[in-house]
């Protein structure tokens, strides 16, 4: 699974960078019954709501495109936690 997140962070990278937006980081764990892809975001400033639904929006065509992962799975778009500032 390892070198599939690799893919998947090097193919998202470029997009959101361009968009300011960097990520912190991609996991793939199991919940339940359900897989969730989940990929932490950070910006200088933090992230907003409207940025995760847009960074969503990039990120998933070029998952769809790059159909890695077999297994079903939900795509969970976060932004990193920043604690109290």
């Amino acid at each position: 699974m390892e070198s599939i997140i690799q893919k998947i962070k090097e193919n998202i990278a470029d997009v959101l960078n361009k968009e300011e937006i960097v990520i912190d980081s991609i996991t793939f764990e199991r919940e339940g019954k359900y897989n969730f892809l989940r990929i932490v975001l950070d910006a200088s400033g933090g992230i907003d709501l409207d940025t995760i639904v847009k960074a969503t929006n990039l990120i998933n065509p070029i998952l769809d495109k790059l159909d890695l992962i077999e297994e079903e799975y939900i795509l969970d778009v976060l932004s990193k936690e920043r604690g109290n500032e």
